[in-house]
């Protein structure tokens, strides 16, 4: 009898998968735990292995192709058998531990997204059977309402009637929701049994921005489509789905407020030189420029706390965050990605560089963990080697700011009454005005700038 091949559950939030790459062909014989199929989530790349040992039989299902989890996309069993599933995919309600145990390998990572998020409530006056069940429910006790008044403790009635009067929604609406830092209490869901869909999230946040435009006389018009020849339809990826709902929460979202200096940077050329001949061979790799001033920006935003902020989650605070999180953004073949190097002020050189270049490494072959993906606190992004001058990024919520950097060129400039050529970039800082004014982010930039022009003591190797 053949055995089932479903795609596994791959986290809390992933609902359906995009069909990769098969890693064996059509009829031939696996074994069990053999990594037979490559598929992608919004996050990684991950392979699903073999459940059993025989022959695999494909279903009818193309490469390219997005399907739910639990989807039966293959059977295993002898080799003059046809795909013939026992059922189309396992049902939602069953419990995982009832499913068979087809393994997930996320390659170079020692563990797979989708963990459960801990709630932080422990600043929460509440009571001891309150917390209980709201631990047991995964309810986030900052959010009731304590049904004595303002200041008086939450009980466990208050969970309940919370949960009683809490919308239904689905895991992907439930991260996505708090991506954008929207509040789903209210929505009504169009999902089965009125659950609310990250479509519902993605419908009430547009409503809000046209509610919000046309409160201040803005008008939104409707967009007209010219006839034109199509030569080719390609569907949006995840991943571009992702990025689209995040530039545009950043754009409609923050005051964008773009400065722009104008950086000698032939010290720091220099400096890099001087690493690629004494360093190279024994670090492993040469420090890219992004490197270089990554480590500069890091080590400067320890000293001006205002520029490593963010919003909180109520619009009412302006959180100063402890660790220093930088995000840097990186093309690859499936979309922008912005991979993080944790607590970045307290590396040297030669680790910030290896963690940069193993970051950047996963990121494009898609084989990156969520860990690293999230928890930035600041961004860099870098068009220099494009032959752009300067740019106005969009800054990466919920943070407070993000650097772009230009091409370093040759240019001739005048010093001390003499003309001389020397390495010149641009630097543009995009920040959100609403949590920072003009001359204290003008302040940190400027300190960047001094610290490119003159890098010998903050670089130490």
């Amino acid at each position: 009898m053949s055995e089932d091949l479903f795609i596994p559950k791959l986290g809390q939030t992933v609902e359906e998968v995009t069909l990769i790459n098969w890693l064996v062909a059509d009829g031939s014989r696996v074994g069990f735990g053999d990594p037979v199929l490559e598929v992608e989530t919004d996050k990684a790349i991950f392979d699903v292995e073999a459940n059993a040992k025989g022959f695999i039989h494909f279903g009818n299902y193309a490469i390219g192709e997005t399907v739910p989890v639990l989807t039966v996309v293959a059977t295993i069993g002898k080799v003059d058998e046809v795909f013939s599933p026992g059922r189309t995919s396992f049902e939602e309600q069953q419990s995982p531990v009832d499913l068979p145990q087809t393994q997930v390998k996320l390659s170079q990572n020692k563990q797979a997204p989708g963990h459960p998020v801990k709630v932080e409530s422990s600043k929460v006056f509440a009571s001891p059977r309150a917390r209980k069940l709201a631990s047991e429910k995964g309810v986030d006790l900052s959010k009731i309402k304590s049904s004595g008044g303002e200041g008086v403790r939450i009980i466990e009635d208050d969970v309940l009637t919370f949960i009683n009067h809490a919308p239904n929604v689905t895991p992907v609406a439930s991260a996505f929701a708090r991506e954008m830092n929207f509040d789903v209490s209210g929505l009504r869901g169009s999902g089965p049994k009125g659950m609310v869909t990250r479509a519902d999230v993605e419908d009430a946040i547009r409503q809000k921005l046209v509610s919000t435009s046309n409160k201040i006389n803005m008008v939104v018009p409707e967009i007209t489509y010219p006839p034109a020849n199509i030569i080719e339809k390609k569907s949006i990826s995840t991943v571009r789905k992702i990025i689209f709902d995040r530039m545009t929460a950043s754009d409609q979202l923050t005051a964008r407020v773009t400065l722009v200096t104008e950086v000698d940077a032939s010290e720091l050329v220099g400096i890099r030189e001087k690493l690629k001949a004494e360093k190279e061979k024994a670090w492993g790799f040469k420090p890219r420029y992004t490197v270089l001033i990554g480590l500069i920006v890091s080590q400067t935003l320890g000293e001006y706390r205002y520029m490593n902020a963010r919003l909180s989650k109520g619009g009412s605070q302006i959180e100063y965050l402890e660790n220093i999180n930088l995000g840097f953004a990186v093309n690859t073949e499936r979309g922008l990605m912005v991979p993080v190097v944790k607590n970045a002020d307290n590396l040297d050189l030669l680790n910030f560089g290896k963690q940069y270049k193993q970051l950047v490494s996963a990121a494009q072959t898609g084989k990156i963990s969520t860990e690293y993906l999230t928890g930035g606190t600041f961004t860099i992004t870098n068009l220099g080697a494009y032959d752009v001058d300067a740019f106005t990024p969009i800054i990466n919520l919920p943070e407070l700011a993000i650097l772009g950097m230009g091409r370093i060129q040759d240019k001739v400039v005048p010093i001390e009454g003499e003309v001389k050529i020397r390495k010149m970039m641009n630097l543009s800082l995009v920040f959100d005005h609403r949590l920072v004014d003009g001359a204290p982010a003008a302040a940190f930039l400027q300190k960047i700038k001094e610290r490119i022009e003159n890098p010998t003591m903050i670089l130490i190797w």
